[in-house]
This record gives C-alpha cells, sequence and structure tokens, in this order.
C-alpha cells in the first residue's frame, strides 16, 4: 500500500462531549494535511463481534430483533459488543450462547470490519462458528429477540428485496459466499 502521509490528520485537541452507558461522544480540532483546522465528532466504541453460525444442514442461525435508533425489526446474524478486557473469540461464543442458545466446538476468525469509519471507532470481528448444540440462551435483562435458522438462498433473495440491510450480516453474506466457494479458506480451531 502507498505511503498515505499527505492524507493524514493530526489531533490538536480532544474533548469528551458525553459519556453514556456504552456511548462516548468526542468532539476533536484538528490540523488537516494543508495545515487548516477542522473539527471531527465521533463515538468511540469498544468494538463488537458477528458470528456466522452454521448448522450441519447447512442452514445459518439468525435473529430478529427491534432496532430502536431505525426503528424497525432488523434480520442480523448474532453479534454484541466487547466487555471491557473480553476478547473476540469469548465475546463471540458468549454472545451465541446467550442470544441463541448454540454452542460451537469449532471457530474460525473471517476478518474485521469498520462499520461507520465516518463517525464511529467501531471495528466488528467476523467469525465462523460450527459444531453447533443447542442449549438454553440466557438473554440480557431488556433484550428481546427471535432465533430462526434459514438458508444463504433465502437471505439472498431477502437483500435483493430490502428486507436484509443490516450492513454487518450483508458483509458476513459475502464471507460465507467467498468460503463456500474456496476463494477464503479459515483457518478452524476446536474450542471445548
Amino acid at each position: 500500500m502507498k505511503n498515505d502521509e499527505h492524507l493524514r490528520e493530526e489531533t490538536i485537541e480532544s474533548k469528551q462531549v458525553y459519556q453514556g452507558h456504552f456511548i462516548d461522544l468526542r468532539r476533536d480540532r484538528v490540523r488537516l494535511p494543508n495545515g487548516r483546522e477542522a473539527g471531527r465528532e465521533y463515538v468511540v466504541h469498544p468494538g463488537a463481534v458477528m458470528i456466522v453460525a452454521l448448522l450441519p444442514d447447512g442452514q445459518l442461525v439468525m435473529e430478529r430483533q427491534y432496532r430502536y435508533p431505525v426503528r424497525q425489526t432488523m434480520i442480523e446474524f448474532p453479534a454484541g459488543k466487547l466487555d471491557a478486557g473480553e476478547g473476540g473469540l469469548a465475546c463471540a461464543q458468549r454472545e451465541l450462547l446467550e442470544e441463541t442458545g448454540y454452542r460451537a466446538t469449532r471457530w474460525a476468525k473471517a476478518g474485521i470490519m469498520h462499520p461507520v469509519i465516518g463517525y464511529a471507532t467501531e471495528v466488528i470481528e467476523i467469525w465462523f462458528a460450527d459444531g453447533l448444540t443447542l442449549g438454553e440462551r440466557h438473554l440480557d435483562d431488556g433484550e428481546f429477540l427471535d432465533v430462526f435458522t434459514t438458508t444463504a438462498e433465502e437471505l439472498d433473495q431477502w437483500m435483493q428485496q430490502g428486507l436484509l440491510t443490516d450492513a454487518k450480516t450483508i458483509v458476513g453474506m459475502m464471507w460465507l459466499k467467498q468460503w463456500r466457494a474456496g476463494a477464503w479458506p479459515l483457518d478452524w480451531q476446536p474450542v471445548a
């Protein structure tokens, strides 16, 4: 990749504007590459994981959850934010169990994505899980969601119809297609 020094912005001042339960809003002053100053507002996010959970018959474990900011029930792969000091795999295992009741015997980290680079530091780790067994789920207090299974083909149709619009789930579908086509191999690790 080419040198990007001519594109970088230098932080002059950083202020925390708001600190909520997990939202940390910042307003910074930066020096632009041409020497001028500008303002930047952004959310500091703790990071998250998303899980592409594969059943033996090829179906995928999915969720339907109402997302207040967009006032819609969304179709999504299981996902959740990292707790302080928690690693990606531990978070993926915890979120899959809490939200769906599934445990997996094999895990593979596919990659990462930056879903909202214009206004947040959020990084989402993309994990694949298989060798699933179903148990009891343990939703967080105030968390309501439906768990269901479907095929990748049906998810493709829903994307085309505008029924599946969640960006992280669409990226998960891209990874799934590339992996199934043999283009992007995964390094599966057994997990007890």
